[in-house]
């Protein structure tokens, strides 16, 4: 029988009762999915899952979105790794607050990452609940965001220049790097949540701009906001295990990944599920 335990945090909740490894009825389907909407982060620990596991159970959550400028895994082109080599010196990949490629005309709802490589210290990953970050907001800064269109763009990390470009990242992580990065998309900055209507925050490091504002004063805002977000009254810090899956609501939740593993390998295997087009 699936459980579903709250975590003692602004979102997440630890699922167990379950075996993603093999085939899930309708019912257990749902509960997930209910608890997924409910608490933004799901945590399933002790899964021992091979790759076409993992794609049968994004599966059951929506279609497998495109991961435009992550190449994928030897032998498998719908997974991408999130893999940092014991001798990389240089950045950490992800580390600042994001939403995965909100950059998209219709980014994607959700993201799974599995533990395959786990260093018994570091590599948190935090997320930042939206609704709560929204809701907190005092009433003079909400009249300030509520109205606003955010220009996202890929440019800054995936483009020619960009952070994860050659010249600018080495490790092993596989991108595609590409003249495609620097394409904009506009999102509304408060948007209502599509599948349950709650009110909250789309931001995070793809927002490079505000529509119709002069840049300087749209840089003034955006620091600011990213300021308000980062509140620990908002953010869950997750702690890895080897074979925990993680899936998370990018609607919801920014996240970032963090080092503290200096000296160890870790991978981990990533999916994104692709969004409802009709929402945007």
């Amino acid at each position: 029988m699936i459980t579903v335990t709250k975590n003692d945090a602004p979102c997440g909740a630890r699922i167990e009762g379950v075996d993603l490894s093999t085939p899930l009825e309708k019912d257990d389907v749902a509960a997930i999915r209910k608890a997924w909407m409910d608490h933004h982060v799901l945590v399933f620990p002790n899964q021992k899952l091979e790759n076409d596991d993992l794609v049968r159970f994004a599966e059951y959550l929506g279609p497998i979105g495109d991961d435009p400028f992550l190449k994928p895994i030897d032998g498998h082109e719908r997974i991408a790794a999130i893999h940092r080599l014991a001798d990389e010196t240089g950045r950490i990949f992800a580390d600042n607050w994001h939403s995965d490629w909100s950059f998209m005309t219709v980014p994607p709802s959700g993201t799974m990452l599995y533990g395959v490589i786990i260093p018994p210290e570091g590599g948190d990953t935090f997320f930042s609940n939206q609704h709560l970050a929204w809701e907190a907001m005092p009433a003079e800064m909400k009249a300030r965001f509520e109205k606003l269109t955010a220009i996202h763009s890929a440019g800054g990390a995936y483009s020619r220049e960009g952070a994860y470009s050659e010249k600018n990242f080495k490790g092993a992580m596989r991108f595609n790097i590409s003249d495609e990065a620097n394409k904009t998309e506009p999102h509304p900055v408060i948007r209502a949540h599509p599948e349950n209507g709650r009110m909250g925050i789309f931001g995070g490091s793809y927002l490079v701009d505000l529509d119709g504002m002069d840049h300087e004063r749209a840089k003034e805002l955006l620091k600011e906001l990213v300021i308000w977000q980062d509140r620990d009254e908002f953010v869950y810090r997750h702690k890895w295990e080897p074979n925990m899956l993680v899936i998370w609501d990018n609607r919801s939740v920014l996240h970032r990944a963090s080092g503290g593993y200096e000296g160890q390998e870790r991978r981990l295997h990533r999916l994104t599920i692709a969004d409802n087009p009709a929402y945007y």
